[in-house]
C-alpha cells in the first residue's frame, strides 16, 4: 500500500480479521470489513464533494460510528481530520472551522442549526448531515479501493486544545504521531486482540480517542461507542458485553463506584482501568483495589498525542500520587528555568521528546517555536522525579499560588482535601490578599449527606492544617454544586479564579 497512514488501518485490519467485530453502537454492529467498506464509500463521497489531499474535514457530534468513518475516510484521501468539541458554543465552533480551513463539516442531527450557521458564515464550507442519505451512501454501492500516497509525516488530525486561557490552538498530529502513540499504549498496557473497550468519554477527548479507541482498533479488538456516560448502563455492559477495558476521568469512576450494584457486578473480566485528566484520589483507588482492580494512570497532553507518562497497574499503590515513567518510545526530562536539567526531587518543567510529539500548532509558527524549543515539547507543567524514575506532577506553572513568597501547589492541597469523607470534588485556587499577595481558597462539592456551611468549612480547614504546612492551608472554603470542566473533564480553574476575583 502507498498509504502508510491511519487511513490504511481499516484495509490492513480487514485482511487479517475481516469478520471480527470492530464497532458496536447501540444495536448496530460493524465488522472490520464493513468498517473498511463504509470508510471507502464515505471517502468517495468526500472526494466527489471536492475534498482534496491536505484539506480539512471536521466532525461535530457525540460518539458515533460516523466519527470513526470520517477519521478513516479523511486518512484514505490524505485529508486532515478535525474533531470538534460538542460543548463549544456556536461562535467557538465557527472559530475552529475557520481557523482549520475545513471544507466539509460532518455533523449529527442535534447540531444541524450550528452547522447551518457555520455554513452561512463560511461560503466554502459544506455541511453533511449524518442522516438517511448518509446511511444510504455508506450502505450501498461499490467500495472501490483507494490507495492515495500518504506518508507517516503528513498531518492527520488537528485537535484543538481546551482554550481555557484564550483562543484554542490546533495541535497538528501526524499519522506517525498517532501510530507511535498507539504502539506506546499497546506495549505499556498489554492490549490484546480480543480487547472489548468501552468508550463513553467523548472522542474529541484526546485520551478517549488516542489512548483507548485507536489502540484497540489497531490491535483488532472491539470498540463500544457510548454517546454519554451512565454508571448504571456501564455496569450492565460490563456484565453483558464482556468489557475488558474502560477509560474515564476520576469523577466517572467515582460515580461508577457509588452506583447501586457496583459491589454485586462481576468485574473479573475487566483487565484495564485507564484513567486520565487528574490523579485518582487514594480512597477511590482503594475502593477498586478491594474489587481486585488497579488503575492505569498517566499524564499526557494533546500536543503529545497524548501519551507521555504512564503509571502501570502493578505500581498503582506503591507509587500512588505519581504519573509513572515515560512511555516506551517517549523521553521526558525536567528542566529549570535556565534550561538545565533538574536534580532528583527538584521541581522542573516537564519537557517531552519522541515520535508522538506534534508537528506544531496549526497556523501559529511563533507558538510552535516556543513550544518546541530545541526539539523538546515544553509542557508548562511542573514535576519532580524520584530515585526510581517515577515522576510526580507538582502543578501547572500558571496554577501555582505564590503567597508571601512561598510557592503553594494546589494539587497537593487538593489531594489532602480529597481524603475527607465529605469532599466529593474540590479545586484550590489563589485569591487576592492585601497582606500575602494571594492566598488559597478551596472550592468544594460536598458528598451527601454532608451539607456545606460554616461548620463544615472550619472542619475542612482544620483537617488540612493537620496534614499541611501552615502556609499551604487555604484561608477560606466555598461550596458549589459542580466544578466547571472542559469537555476533557479537566477543571477550568480560570473560570473559578474569575468567579472569585473579588477575594
Amino acid at each position: 500500500m502507498r498509504n502508510q497512514g491511519i487511513g490504511s488501518w481499516t484495509a490492513r485490519r480487514a485482511r487479517k480479521s475481516p469478520h471480527a467485530l470492530a464497532v458496536l453502537h447501540r444495536d448496530r454492529r460493524f465488522s472490520y470489513l464493513e468498517l473498511r467498506e463504509r470508510s471507502l464509500r464515505l471517502a468517495a463521497r468526500l472526494r466527489a464533494a471536492g475534498l482534496q489531499h491536505g484539506e480539512a474535514v471536521a466532525y461535530l457530534g457525540p460518539n458515533h460510528p460516523a466519527y470513526l468513518e470520517t477519521l478513516f475516510a479523511a486518512g484514505l484521501l490524505g485529508a486532515v481530520f478535525v474533531p470538534l468539541n460538542t460543548r463549544l458554543a456556536a461562535a467557538e465552533v465557527e472559530y475552529c472551522l475557520a481557523d482549520s480551513g475545513a471544507r466539509i463539516l460532518i455533523h449529527t442531527a442535534q447540531y444541524t442549526e450550528i452547522a447551518k450557521k457555520a455554513g452561512s458564515a463560511q461560503e466554502d464550507l459544506r455541511p453533511i448531515a449524518v442522516d438517511e442519505e448518509y446511511e444510504r451512501t455508506l450502505a450501498q454501492g461499490p467500495a472501490e479501493p483507494i490507495d492515495e500516497p500518504v506518508a507517516q509525516a503528513e498531518p492527520c488530525m488537528i485537535m484543538y486544545t481546551s482554550g481555557t486561557t484564550g483562543r484554542p490552538k490546533g495541535a497538528v498530529l501526524s499519522h506517525g504521531n498517532l501510530t507511535w502513540n498507539s504502539l506506546n499504549v499497546i506495549v505499556d498496557t498489554d492490549f490484546r486482540h480480543d480487547e472489548v473497550t468501552l468508550v463513553s468519554a467523548p472522542l474529541f477527548h484526546t485520551a478517549a480517542l488516542n489512548m483507548t479507541c485507536l489502540p484497540t482498533l489497531l490491535k483488532g479488538g472491539t470498540v463500544i461507542l457510548e454517546e454519554t456516560f451512565d454508571e448504571a448502563r456501564t455496569l450492565k455492559q460490563i456484565s453483558h458485553l464482556g468489557v475488558t477495558t474502560l477509560f474515564g476521568v476520576p469523577t466517572m469512576y467515582q460515580r461508577l463506584a457509588d452506583a447501586p450494584g457496583f459491589d454485586e457486578t462481576d468485574l473479573s473480566g475487566v483487565r484495564n482501568l485507564l484513567c486520565g485528566g487528574a490523579p485518582v484520589p487514594e480512597p477511590l483507588l482503594r475502593r477498586y483495589l478491594d474489587r481486585g482492580l488497579s488503575f492505569v494512570q498517566g499524564y499526557g497532553m494533546t500536543e503529545a498525542s497524548p501519551g507521555t507518562l504512564l503509571l502501570d497497574a502493578d505500581h498503582a499503590l506503591s507509587k500512588a500520587g505519581t504519573a509513572g515513567v515515560p512511555h516506551f518510545f517517549t523521553d521526558v526530562r525536567l528542566t529549570r528555568p535556565d534550561g538545565s536539567v533538574a536534580d532528583l526531587g527538584e521541581p522542573g518543567e516537564i519537557e517531552v521528546e519522541g515520535p508522538n510529539v506534534m508537528l506544531g500548532y496549526w497556523g501559529r509558527p511563533i507558538e510552535t517555536r516556543r513550544a518546541l524549543n530545541d526539539g523538546w515539547l515544553h509542557s508548562g507543567d511542573l514535576a519532580a522525579i524520584d530515585e526510581d524514575g517515577y515522576v510526580r506532577i507538582v502543578d501547572r506553572i500558571k496554577d501555582l499560588i505564590i503567597s508571601g513568597g512561598e510557592n503553594i501547589s494546589p494539587a497537593q492541597v487538593e489531594s489532602v482535601l480529597y481524603q475527607h469523607p465529605a469532599v466529593a470534588e474540590c479545586a484550590v485556587i489563589g485569591v487576592p490578599d492585601e497582606r500575602w499577595g494571594e492566598v488559597g481558597r478551596a472550592v468544594v462539592v460536598v458528598r451527601g449527606p454532608a451539607v456545606g456551611g460554616d461548620e463544615l468549612a472550619a472542619e475542612l480547614l482544620a483537617f488540612a492544617a493537620e496534614r499541611l504546612a501552615k502556609y499551604k492551608v487555604p484561608k477560606s472554603v466555598v461550596f458549589t454544586e459542580a466544578l466547571p470542566r472542559t469537555g476533557a473533564g479537566k477543571v477550568v480553574k480560570s473560570a473559578l479564579r474569575e468567579a472569585n476575583a473579588g477575594g
